[in-house]
């Protein structure tokens, strides 16, 4: 099992670093519908559960993290479905969980459609219920 970061920061290959940190900061001036609905919800949490988005953890960018509680919440589009992004998306989560990390996945319509059982889930993660 690979080791925890301490505090959850984890920095990408120094190679790599630079042009994930531009992506990241680039994605969250042009957060999508969804992502804009759930990071509004994650904000109203109390202030014990704080997230950051478009974080970067080792090589990989996350859409959302708590890292208190090692909470990681990723909003998937419509290519997540296609094969090579399924198959991409499982190594992204079992590498993710060698960090130490939970990594909840929700679709851009269950956002979108039902943000009431998209929180329920992520609160039910957060108080471990």
């Amino acid at each position: 099992m690979e080791k925890k970061p301490k505090f959850g920061f984890m920095m990408a290959a120094p190679d790599r670093y630079a042009i994930l940190k531009e992506f990241a900061r680039e994605n969250r001036r042009k957060m999508t519908l969804s992502e804009t609905i759930l990071w509004e919800q994650l904000r109203q949490l109390p202030s014990t559960f704080h997230f950051r988005r478009q974080h970067i953890i080792g090589d990989f960018i996350v859409d959302f993290v708590c890292l208190e509680q090692s909470l990681i919440i990723e909003v998937d589009g419509g290519y997540h479905s296609e094969p090579q992004q399924i198959e991409d998306d499982l190594f992204r989560t079992e590498k993710l969980n060698k960090y130490g990390f939970t990594v909840l996945r929700f679709k851009n319509e269950q956002i979108t459609d039902n943000i009431d059982e998209v929180m329920k889930e992520i609160k039910n993660t957060l108080y471990n219920e």
